[in-house]
């Protein structure tokens, strides 16, 4: 399907029917009319077509074809959260050492553990702040499709040191 634009900047379908200079025109007139006949009736097209959008930054398109962009705070905020899931999440690989140096006979969390939890907050802060310094949706789009968003580094791994096995259970100096 083609897309038309008529002299006062409505856009129109090659099969739809419409009105130009309070002259009907049928549905299929578009698809049977000539260049000509577009032209001395100031109608331009067939109009190039965008082939897509994401659609997690913009609703679509305008008339002009530029891209209607979403609105840029709800998604700082969705991706702030995500942010602070994801950190979370590799968190809690290694809250049960946290918690269980707390205990009155509890064991130390191992320095390695220590600075690789420092780590994933510290990126966790980087990519927060890189998410509040955009100022339009394409550029929040731009940083979130970036290498920068996506990578965390390696996830803490301490060698020889007490992890989960898969059933939740401990394995002493065994690494998962």
């Amino acid at each position: 399907m083609a897309s038309y634009q008529l002299p006062d900047g409505r856009k129109i379908s090659d099969s739809m029917a419409f009105t130009l200079n309070d002259v009907q025109y049928p549905s299929n007139w578009l698809l049977l009319s000539t260049e000509q006949e577009l032209m001395q009736r100031g109608i331009t097209g067939p109009l190039p077509e965008p082939l897509w959008y994401d659609q997690r930054w913009a609703w679509g398109f305008n008339d002009d074809g530029s891209l209607n962009w979403k609105d840029l705070e709800p998604l700082k905020e969705e991706y702030i959260a995500h942010v602070k899931r994801n950190a979370g999440s590799m968190l809690g690989a290694t809250d049960w050492m946290v918690t269980r140096s707390a205990e009155p006979n509890g064991k130390q969390v191992p320095d390695a553990v220590l600075a690789e939890r420092a780590a994933i907050r510290a990126k966790s802060d980087e990519k927060e702040a890189a998410i509040e310094a955009t100022i339009t949706t394409e550029e929040l789009a731009a940083y979130i499709t970036s290498s920068a968003y996506s990578n965390w580094g390696e996830e803490p791994t301490p060698e020889g040191e007490d992890t989960l096995d898969f059933n939740g259970g401990i394995s002493s100096g065994v690494v998962i």
